[in-house]
């Protein structure tokens, strides 16, 4: 394994950036919504069982506990209802349907038969040796998954470990920085990365008025400022989220090594910017308001 020295700064946190478009893209795309729809599962309980599903039939304290930013009574009108309808492993199928179908969608079979994809594949699953399961529940149970056969769907299921590893570790962070869900959203927005307020009450399931009491802790905290701007020690608290976020990732990146993360970014990239230019993410929910 090489050693962290090896890496340029934030290399890790670079190509973690560009890869996991490959794998989110398909949350948004309407062929998901189709498959889970086929399942009897419809709506928003279609994102819970679909990302939910490695881990088994699990109700809303463990989604909520594992997903973090959502409301735990969202969850609660979808789990453990949904479950009724069909099962993990049918879940499983319609998923790996579904991000298959979207990816030919959006990038086409030349893309997806490229020697540049199975040359990601293979970097991306080289990195995934370097996870680790303890204390990282959705890593752990998509890790237990098979890995696909076709490069595409190999490279999206390498992306998705490396997308729940490092989610795994950012929960852990926001724990340290004692940031409850909707405090970690609202930091994030503020910071100009995360999805708009708007964004936030849509798909997260708060309210208007339970935003503006986690603002209101914020900046009694003096970590936001009156136009809900972070403050310098609101600024200084991100930062510092993702440089643990970082130190607690770095495994996967270290065992690629310094030539391996810079190929996957440099492929990851070419990647993501055709989803991107595809139209694969709603402009709507990352717009500034």
């Amino acid at each position: 394994m090489t050693s962290s020295s090896a890496l340029p700064d934030r290399a890790g946190r670079h190509c973690h950036n560009v890869l996991n478009p490959f794998h989110s893209a398909h949350y948004f795309a309407p062929e998901l919504g189709a498959e889970m729809a086929g399942l009897g599962v419809n709506g928003r309980a279609g994102y819970f069982v679909s990302r939910s599903a490695p881990m088994g039939v699990v109700g809303p304290g463990t989604v909520a506990a594992t997903f973090y930013s959502f409301k735990y009574e969202l969850i609660a009108e979808h789990l453990p209802q949904a479950w009724r309808s069909t099962t993990p492993q049918a879940v499983l199928e319609a998923r790996l349907r579904a991000a298959d179908a979207t990816l030919h969608r959006l990038l086409g079979a030349e893309a997806l038969e490229s020697p540049e994809m199975a040359e990601a594949a293979k970097l991306a699953l080289r990195a995934t040796e370097g996870c680790t399961r303890h204390a990282r529940p959705l890593y752990a149970a998509h890790a237990d998954l098979p890995v696909p056969d076709a490069p595409h769907l190999a490279y999206w299921h390498a992306t998705t470990l490396l997308r729940e590893h490092r989610g795994d570790g950012h929960l852990v962070a926001l724990l340290d920085a004692e940031l409850d869900p909707l405090e970690a959203l609202v930091t994030h927005t503020a910071s100009g990365r995360g999805m708009n307020y708007r964004g936030i009450l849509a798909t997260r399931g708060w309210s208007q008025e339970e935003l503006t009491a986690a603002q209101e802790r914020l900046r009694e905290r003096g970590l936001l400022g009156d136009a809900d701007e972070l403050t310098e020690a609101g600024a200084t608290l991100r930062k510092d989220l993702e440089r643990t976020t970082d130190r607690l990732d770095r495994a996967p990146y270290e065992h690629l090594g310094a030539a391996g993360v810079a190929r996957l970014t440099e492929l990851a990239g070419a990647f993501a910017a055709r989803l991107m230019e595809a139209g694969a993410f709603p402009a709507s929910l990352f717009d500034k308001e």
